[in-house]
């Protein structure tokens, strides 16, 4: 027999804290699939900030850095610019990362900092109760928005893949979704090219990815995938937003 599917190397064979139906578990295994097929396990080092995206290290054979809330991005940078030969990669919620850490993510990507960022968007802060992110979808309720979320009171949801596409810095920028097995197969991808945009010196690598979070959204977890790809996937379409293929020359001011 041949064996075609199995546990990723990177992945460790314990069992999770995430709630039925949770998708983190899924991108776990995206990251460590990926892991493993460029061969980085022993020069990875993972951040991970605040929020449900924070147990990534109970679960991945890798060496970790934990960051405070949204600066995980700084802390990337940090460890990248003095160990320059690892391959760096924060891992972050949309709560984390397009709110309290929005500055962090923003300036590293003008600055093209050489690290790998895995965003989870699931629309609110799923650790603290199911609050209002900036990535909350017009009307959706939560439990700072239970009329359901007012874009003239609380403005539109922050596209951030988009945002970030747009700076010279991101050599690659994309958003997926973990809601069906063919999106699992793109976002897959997506978070190799991610990766290799850090390996190839090119710039910045971002993939966001849609999630579930189906206990903060009341659903079922079949109903929430479903809720997902009816819902999310219209405010937050899915594709490559910017794809680098060659590092750019440094430019001589002096010239």
């Amino acid at each position: 027999m041949i064996r075609v599917a199995g546990r990723p190397r990177t992945l460790l064979d314990v069992p999770t804290h995430y709630c039925p139906g949770c998708t983190h578990g899924i991108i776990h295994r995206l990251v460590a699939e990926t892991i493993d097929a460029l061969a980085i396990r022993e020069r990875t080092i993972g951040v991970a900030s605040v929020g449900c995206s924070v147990f990534i290290y109970d679960y991945l054979d890798v060496d970790f850095q934990q960051a405070a809330h949204g600066r995980a991005p700084a802390v990337a940078t940090g460890i990248k610019r003095v160990l320059p030969d690892r391959v760096v990669f924060t891992y972050q919620g949309d709560g984390d990362l397009a709110s309290i850490g929005a500055a962090e993510i923003l300036h590293a990507a003008a600055r093209g900092e050489r690290i790998t960022v895995i965003y989870v968007n699931n629309a609110l802060y799923g650790m603290t109760g199911g609050q209002m992110a900036p990535t909350t979808l017009p009307g959706m309720r939560t439990t700072t928005s239970p009329e359901g979320r007012d874009v003239r009171r609380h403005g539109a949801p922050l596209r951030m893949a988009e945002l970030l596409a747009s700076l010279d810095g991101v050599a690659y920028a994309a958003r997926e979704a973990v809601s069906s097995p063919a999106r699992i197969h793109r976002a897959r991808r997506a978070v190799e090219a991610a990766f290799r945009a850090q390996l190839d010196d090119r710039g910045l690598g971002i993939v966001e990815l849609l999630s579930t979070c189906p206990v903060n959204w009341g659903l079922e977890p079949t109903d929430a995938l479903a809720w997902c790809e009816a819902h999310m996937v219209p405010v937050f379409p899915l594709g490559v937003f910017k794809d680098v293929r060659r590092a750019r020359e440094p430019v001589d001011a002096r010239a």
